[in-house]
């Protein structure tokens, strides 16, 4: 993955974002639209945002990152405007795994928010598993061997549909 922007320090202070401040229950995909809920990501939080990310952008978050629900279609809002990956501290468990399941990394690291400011230019290296920015790089905690095999087959739809079975568990 090469260098991208950042994506925005959600919510900084709380240093954790809402899956409804991901994408508001008021513009649920049953609510307005496959075509369009997407759109409306993080509107509240930071109005633009749909507008202003590119495809591959990062974005970076503090403690417990995508707490509050299971709604998947805050994840797919996200993968649906091509976010390349979400590093954090850490990340409520429901997150991280539609993340996983739709084919985003997510990944932990200790502290990425003092190395990353938004619209930083940064490399996501999984390879290397670093998170590269102008003011130093940020270790990245590695993902378990099944969700790697996951996020290369671009998510578990695709997973299952070549292998026929999830990938097994060391």
């Amino acid at each position: 993955m090469g260098p991208h922007r950042s994506g925005p320090e959600i919510a900084r202070e709380s240093s954790w974002s809402l899956p409804r401040q991901i994408v508001p229950g008021r513009y649920a995909p049953f609510m307005v639209g496959q075509d369009k809920f997407h759109t409306y990501a993080f509107c509240d939080a930071r109005p633009g945002f749909a507008k202003e990310v590119r495809p591959g952008d990062v974005l970076v978050g503090g403690e417990n990152f995508g707490c509050g629900s299971s709604r998947e279609y805050a994840v797919a809002a996200l993968a649906k405007l091509g976010i390349g990956g979400v590093v954090a501290k850490s990340f409520a468990r429901i997150f991280f795994r539609n993340c996983i399941n739709l084919g985003i990394p997510v990944l932990e690291s200790a502290d990425p928010l003092a190395l990353v400011h938004d619209g930083d230019a940064v490399t996501l290296d999984l390879a290397r598993g670093l998170l590269r920015a102008p003011a130093g790089d940020a270790h990245l905690r590695p993902l378990a061997p099944f969700a790697r095999e996951i996020l290369a087959a671009g998510g578990v739809v695709a997973y299952l549909r070549e292998h026929g079975d999830f990938p097994p568990v060391a």
